[in-house]
């Protein structure tokens, strides 16, 4: 303490405090990061998700259904849709659009009024096995019980022997393994660390490098030093892809039921929405630091939002739509539906389009905020 001088450390401390006031984007960052995990964690975050989008197709109109029906809304778990046709419905499951699929058969209230304990075939999304698990146990625990006061007197006071049964079969993930459901979401996260990182990382680093000079001499647009520096990139991400895929399907044993070319071009063009995306970051910034912080600060939204960590279903509808906006958002949907639904291209393409539009604003914004200038 005694080598320790108050007017050095003083005079330090005003000159870090200057620096701060100088390099303002790092400390709004460092306070706004920490407030945005605050705010999506508390308010977004769900791991018990309700109002699940289910199909629902009848067979027989009568008052049994009406009473399943209710006692289905009324667990809040199950947001009824009705659909005409079993066709129908299965499409809806394998684009994502619902979770369940429920089916009444025809002859229902018939076969409770005889006493033969019917069938009810319940279809679950199981490639996001945490989003339904609550559901149907609730399922289970309520509806065998929800048209008793509609049966005949003598089926009632028979109570052991159930008046229906319920029969849930969790499709794409019958056993309901925890890696068929991260694997596939992993393609999309480790492309959007890696790309995305190391674009934002690419205009900062000629400038502090003193190399930023060099390439301002050269008769260079912007949109041709961004297409320079970006496709480089894509053929690391490419490198990666295959490098997972290979993982996941020999060591995870994932199946890959759809089209390996499909798969390919999809995340191709998440690729060119994450670099887009780094490349205008980078352009903004100031310092390869500040551009870090602007890096990780994007990745953590499209974490918590995408649906990857937590059950996209089970957030507000506030943050279903933001999590929309994101590209992670749509190719985590894409690799699930190709790898273990086996979509094609009717099924991805409204996936698709929203990360095309994405890739073309953000790479306008990129070029235009690319300077040509060193001030």
């Amino acid at each position: 303490m005694k080598d320790i001088s108050w007017s050095r450390f003083v005079a330090m401390l005003r000159k870090e405090l200057l620096q701060m006031q100088r390099d303002r984007a790092t400390v709004l960052m460092t306070v706004a990061v920490p407030l945005m995990q605050l705010f999506l964690f508390g308010f977004a975050i769900n791991t018990n998700p309700r109002h699940l989008p289910t199909a629902f197709v009848s067979g027989d109109h009568s008052v049994y259904e009406r009473a399943i029906t209710s006692a289905l809304v009324n667990t809040a778990y199950f947001d009824l849709r009705m659909y005409t046709s079993d066709e129908a419905a299965d499409q809806a499951l394998a684009r994502g659009d619902v979770l369940f699929v429920l089916r009444i058969p025809p002859g229902f209230a018939r076969a409770v009024d005889r006493g033969e304990s019917p069938t009810i075939l319940m279809q679950a999304d199981a490639t996001d096995s945490t989003a339904i698990a609550a559901a149907a146990s609730a399922l289970q625990g309520i509806v065998p019980g929800a048209i008793n006061r509609d049966l005949p007197p003598e089926m009632r006071m028979a109570p052991e022997t159930p008046s229906f049964r319920v029969i849930i079969h969790n499709r794409y993930n019958p056993e309901q393994i925890t890696a068929f459901n991260i694997v596939p979401g992993l393609v999309g996260v480790v492309l959007t660390f890696s790309t995305l990182i190391a674009t934002t990382l690419s205009i900062t680093r000629e400038r502090e490098t003193g190399t930023m000079e060099n390439l301002l001499a050269m008769p260079l647009r912007p949109v041709e030093v961004m297409l320079g520096k970006i496709v480089p990139y894509i053929g690391l991400g490419y490198i990666q892809v295959v490098l997972i895929l290979v993982a996941a399907v020999t060591v995870f044993q994932v199946p890959l039921r759809g089209s390996v070319l499909l798969l390919l071009l999809a995340l191709g063009l998440f690729i060119a929405c994450n670099l887009a995306v780094g490349f205008t970051l980078s352009s903004l910034a100031a310092t390869q630091m500040q551009a870090q912080q602007m890096a990780m600060a994007s990745l953590l939204p499209s974490m918590l939002l995408s649906g990857f960590m937590f059950p996209f279903a089970g957030m507000p509808a506030w943050a279903r739509t933001a999590g929309d906006l994101l590209p992670l958002t749509h190719v985590l949907r894409i690799c699930r539906g190709i790898m273990l639904k086996g979509n094609g291209v009717a099924e991805i393409v409204p996936e698709l389009w929203p990360m095309a539009l994405f890739a073309v604003i953000v790479g306008i914004v990129a070029v235009r905020s690319y300077r040509q200038t060193l001030d």
